[in-house]
């Protein structure tokens, strides 16, 4: 098996998680600024056997796009003309940021730590990719 990555897409930094090569554990990964996801991605991709990557889908609320949900659709589109062979997904990143202050907080982290806005989206893009294959595997959260 390969590694699925996961994305939690912002327009100054992506959050990157990660699955183990077994895909039974998903673990945050880094932070990596917009301009660079691209370099990223292809050095990682280059020295990974990774099978798919999973980018959270800007929503509302009410299940609308929200205003960077353009961003995130040519991000996705630019992911499936440079990875062909790889499934590119999304997923519903609805309450990820809240649900990741929350794991944090509830993780003993001191105050500064909670505060780390890039730790807050690598734990987002984790809980992304779970959701993923939580979904996928015929389970829900």
């Amino acid at each position: 098996m390969a590694r699925i990555m996961g994305i939690d897409y912002g327009t100054k930094k992506i959050g990157i998680a990660t699955t183990d090569p077994l895909q039974i554990i998903c673990s945050p990964l880094t932070t990596v600024p917009t301009p660079e996801i691209f370099d990223f991605l292809a050095k990682y991709i280059a020295e990974e056997d990774v099978e798919g990557i999973v980018v959270g889908e800007s929503l509302n609320l009410d299940g609308t796009p929200s205003q960077i949900a353009h961003f995130v659709v040519g991000f996705v589109r630019k992911l499936k003309k440079l990875y062909p062979n790889l499934t590119i997904a999304t997923q519903d990143e609805r309450f990820t940021s809240v649900d990741a202050r929350k794991i944090i907080l509830q993780s003993g982290a001191k105050k500064k730590k909670r505060r780390d806005k890039s730790l807050v989206d690598k734990v987002s893009a984790s809980l992304i990719l779970q959701r993923y294959m939580d979904r996928n595997r015929g389970f829900s959260i």
